[in-house]
């Protein structure tokens, strides 16, 4: 069963020059945005993340994800009336925002991908398609810049 939420995943690679962010491109939209995708039955956000993250893109759930503070709610109606049919009375779901480092840039990507690219952040920031991709991304690179990765609860 569909769990109400989305979550998105930014993998991440220093290299001796900079920091790259891998991006994928949807084989249904033809849009470049971080991995994304949807929770099952009971599962936590976090759980979720690190199954997005090794089922499209090959990345080892035994690594460190963190979560961000970046996210966003989406409508429902962008989901099928099969995904959402537990879902009681909704009229949008929340994406929660992980990001994970990765010691090399070896990426698997699943079918729903037609590629990926690792890139810069003025790269990725041009080629992303969706808000919530470049806004964890500017996120992402300040937390790195800053070496700060907690995450202060909402209000």
């Amino acid at each position: 069963m569909r769990a109400p939420y989305n979550v998105l995943v930014l993998p991440f690679c220093r290299t001796s020059d900079d920091i790259l962010y891998c991006i994928l491109k949807r084989k249904d939209l033809g849009v470049w945005q971080f991995v994304a995708g949807g929770g099952e039955g009971e599962e936590a956000p976090p759980a979720a993340a690190r199954r997005e993250a090794y089922e499209e893109a090959g990345i080892p759930a035994t690594l460190e994800y963190r979560q961000l503070a970046s996210m966003c709610h989406v409508p429902v109606e962008q989901f099928s009336a099969e995904a959402r049919r537990h879902w009681g009375q909704k009229y949008v779901i929340p994406v929660y925002s992980f990001a994970v480092e990765l010691d090399h840039p070896k990426i698997r990507i699943s079918r729903e991908h037609t590629g990926f690219r690792w890139c810069t952040y003025t790269e990725a920031v041009q080629l992303l398609h969706f808000d919530l991709d470049r806004t964890a991304l500017y996120e992402l690179k300040e937390r790195i810049r800053n070496s700060r990765w907690e995450v202060q609860p909402s209000v």
